[in-house]
């Protein structure tokens, strides 16, 4: 053993004892200063032989002896003010690795004392010193040291979970450098100065490794502390990349030498983060095409398996893919995967609205983006695309998917196809449509970076702008100047036409060469055999007034009338046409119930009927339930305002002056009284009977006992899912108008069993309907009736509506989902109370 190294073991062994032992303060003060020595301060560029000997060798274990020696009686054998001069010196400009693994392996292994808050004070300290950025530089130098292995998966680990530790070992006494939201952002700092300081060793022809930072930067983006990282090391990037070849480099290899398990939290992370596809491009260079992870999370998961990016962020990531030639393939297998998603007609059934919204946005910003070139050179594809997919957008019950399939084809169309030959449909724009077919415009260079010259351009721009408005302003001053000089001749006449005075014309009334039928029987020959738009039209509009008035005389030709009017056609385009005939539907429907019921509900099911004709009867009998469970308006009407009254002339008699002088003075009386309180003001409303309990039974069970028989001229469950689903809307709603009938419970049992063979149809519309159906049965049988007669299916229906509510593609399936578990909730609260 060299001389110089055999002082230090010596050295080294004697000042432990010393600090073990020893209680004489002077005597422990001289045996610091000693060691204190070997400590490589921040100017020494080449240690001495003892000092490399010391760091290497006994550094981490002095430390040790330190922290086992800090203690009230210890520490007061050192002056107060040469404690940090004494004790912390040795953390701070030793090997910040061993300082920090002593200081954090003796928090986390002692009790709440003087040792555990000096340490803590002095981590703090380290932190705040800048030293986290000095170890991760040291690891990086001697990366590829074999014995480092071990120590830089310890430190990972460490660094990465710093606040859990101390938060799990300090609780309430924790402080705030330690909290996540201080620490991580301080670690993206460090991360910086580590990169700033490794450009300047590459700048002077040094080596040097980026994989434990790119390690540590996935280690804490998996975390969950992506963006408090990443808001700061991105920004600084953005700027240092904008000129520079060598940083640019630089953060191309911190992203690739992230592990692939956590390359997609930092991928994702900077597509969030990065101010627009040409700062997203310096950033992540050509990584989507080196690494299998990258190009997975970038090409497919983003666009197809997740729809929570922002419209901002999508640009982003697919200008990105659009930026260099080399991309350029990935983006037309992208759109390739798009249209084949949104062409099917599977997923369009099962996946949510948003979803569907985010891929079209997608589809849309790609097209922008992609050259004329490419368009043509790949048209066909996106013709037959775009044509399967605008058809299965179209047979969609939801209005919403439709007018997105058009939104979307439109836009397909004025880029594929040129001319007369681009789809144009006309549909109901709302904000959502306006913001996607905005998508469809190229993106400028101001909307993503805006270079310094651009403020100067868009201000000679606007100066130009004003000075041609106002020079095209004279043009016209001048034509109204010249106009308002008319010749003589003209102004005699206009002068003349001015004394003429108009007639008044707002009490006029349009001729009319039919007259209205005034029988029910006229009407309906007039409906059978007219071929005169205007007596059509009259009849129309007075049928639905003959019928109720005249109730026993339509109850002679219910059904006939009924059947009038729904096979009439709107011919003529009369205005109003289909309210019109529903109001006389509705009308003898709730006049004549049973006949028309049973006549109608067995129409349902027949043949030679269109769709519209089958959802007519639907929407007449929802309507008719709806009308027969309200109080009847034309009796409550006659009891309160009689048609005969009598004139107090008539009955009073002769006039009486005693009677006279009495009202005088009890109406003074009741001006002079006051009251704190009166009675009811209006009275009670009087009880009438449920007109659709007797009846409801007519509506409720020939519609649901026929659908599945096979003279049924198509299969429900397959063929039309909009019937099936207005089937079920229906009987939902008379179930509703049912409440407290006694043949509700049977109703409701039918029903339950009826949308249970449905529940998981593949139609949204059709299992939103069957969750409307369980709330209606839920509000309108007694909840009492409920437990006694269908425990089992109470249930299965509640296991049945969890799993609806959590895993459902559409949201409104979800969300009636939660409402109908509320109820059952609710039911459960009554069911309670009432057993007890």
């Amino acid at each position: 053993m060299e001389p110089e190294i055999l002082e230090v073991h010596c050295l080294i062994k004697q000042a432990i004892s010393t600090l073990s032992s020893s209680r004489d303060g002077a005597e422990i003060i001289r045996t610091l200063q000693s060691v204190k020595q070997n400590l490589r301060g921040p100017e020494t560029a080449n240690p001495s032989p003892q000092k490399k000997e010391f760091l290497k060798t006994h550094y981490s274990h002095f430390l040790q002896v330190l922290t086992n020696n800090l203690s009230v009686d210890w520490l007061q054998l050192l002056p107060v003010n040469q404690e940090k001069e004494l004790l912390d010196d040795f953390f701070l400009n030793g090997p910040p690795h061993e300082a920090f693994l002593v200081l954090l392996d003796t928090i986390t292994a002692t009790r709440p004392s003087l040792r555990q808050e000096r340490c803590v004070a002095i981590l703090e300290q380290f932190l705040q010193e800048d030293r986290m950025a000095q170890l991760i530089e040291e690891i990086c130098l001697e990366y590829t040291s074999p014995h480092m292995s071990s120590l830089q998966e310890t430190l990972l680990n460490k660094v990465s979970a710093l606040p859990d530790h101390m938060a799990n070992k300090l609780e309430k006494d924790n402080r705030a450098i330690f909290y996540p939201e201080n620490y991580y952002p301080l670690l993206g700092q460090e991360m910086v100065l580590v990169l700033e300081r490794i450009y300047e060793q590459l700048k002077g022809g040094m080596d040097s490794s980026l994989f434990f930072v790119s390690q540590l930067l996935g280690k804490v983006c998996m975390q969950g502390h992506t963006d408090a990282v990443l808001r700061v090391l991105v920004p600084r990037l953005t700027i240092l990349t904008q000129s520079d070849c060598i940083w640019q480099r630089i953060s191309w290899r911190l992203v690739e030498n992230v592990p692939e398990r956590w390359m997609e939290n930092v991928v994702s992370g900077f597509v969030r983060l990065s101010a627009g596809p040409n700062v997203l491009s310096r950033l992540l260079g050509n990584i989507v095409l080196k690494n299998k992870k990258a190009n997975f999370v970038l090409t497919h998961k983003f666009l197809l398996l997740q729809y929570q990016l922002k419209t901002s962020v999508l640009q982003n990531l697919l200008g990105y893919l659009a930026g260099e030639k080399s991309r350029g393939c990935l983006l037309i297998e992208v759109l390739k995967k798009l249209l084949e998603t949104w062409s099917n007609s599977s997923a369009l059934r099962h996946t949510p609205i948003e979803q569907q919204l985010y891929i079209s946005k997608a589809i849309v910003i790609i097209i922008a983006e992609l050259s004329d070139s490419e368009i043509q050179e790949h048209k066909t594809e996106l013709l037959s695309g775009m044509m399967a997919g605008v058809e299965c957008h179209l047979d969609s019950n939801i209005a919403r998917v439709r007018q997105l399939g058009m939104a979307v084809a439109e836009c397909l169309s004025a880029r594929v196809n040129s001319g007369d030959h681009r789809l144009k449909f006309e549909y109901a724009e709302d904000d959502e449509l306006r913001e996607l077919k905005s998508l469809s415009n190229p993106k400028q260079l101001s909307s993503w970076e805006a270079p310094p010259q651009q403020h100067k351009d868009e201000s000679s721009q606007l100066e130009s702008g004003q000075s041609l408005a106002e020079s095209s302003l004279n043009p016209v001053e001048s034509r109204q100047n010249s106009q308002e000089v008319p010749d003589s001749e003209s102004a005699s006449e206009l002068d003349s036409d001015d004394e003429l005075i108009p007639y008044d014309l707002s009490i006029d009334t349009e001729l009319q060469r039919n007259r209205a039928p005034v029988y029910i029987s006229d009407s309906v020959e007039v409906l059978m055999t007219s071929a005169d738009p205007e007596q059509i039209e009259i009849t129309l509009k007075v049928v639905e007034n003959l019928i109720r008035k005249n109730p026993t005389a339509s109850r002679e030709i219910s059904v006939q009338l009924t059947k009038v009017l729904l096979h009439l056609e709107d011919k003529f385009n009369i205005s109003g046409f289909m309210g019109l005939r529903q109001g006389g539907l509705v009308a003898i429907t709730v006049t004549d119930t049973i006949p028309v019921t049973q006549y109608l509900t067995t129409e349902f099911y027949a043949v030679n009927y269109s769709l519209t004709q089958r959802l007519d009867i639907l929407d007449v009998l929802a309507l008719a339930a709806q009308e027969l469970s309200q109080p009847d308006s034309s009796q409550r009407a006659t009891n309160e305002c009689p048609s005969i009254q009598l004139l107090k002339s008539e009955t009073s008699g002769a006039y009486n002056p005693s009677q006279q002088w009495k009202k005088i003075i009890e109406k003074r009386i009741e001006n002079k009284t006051r009251r704190f309180t009166r009675g009811a003001s209006r009275p009670e409303p009087e009880a009438v009977p449920n007109r659709l309990s007797p009846v409801a039974g007519y509506f409720f069970f020939p519609l649901i006992r026929n659908y599945d028989r096979p003279q049924t001229p198509f299969d429900f469950l397959a063929e039309e899912p909009l019937i099936m689903g207005r089937l079920i809307h229906t009987l939902a709603i008379i179930m509703y108008f049912s409440v407290n009938a006694l043949v509700a419970i049977h109703m409701g049992k039918a029903l339950l069993d009826f949308i249970w063979a449905v529940r998981y149809h593949t139609d949204a519309y059709v299992r939103q309907g069957t969750l409307f159906a369980v709330s209606s049965v839920l509000l309108s049988v007694p909840n009492n009736i409920l437990l006694t007669e269908v425990p089992d299916e109470l249930l299965e229906i509640r296991c049945w509506l969890a799993d609806v509510a959590e895993n459902d593609a559409d949201e409104g399936c979800r969300r009636s989902a939660l409402q109908s578990l509320l109820l059952m909730e609710n039911f459960k609260k009554k069911l309670g109370v009432f057993t007890e």
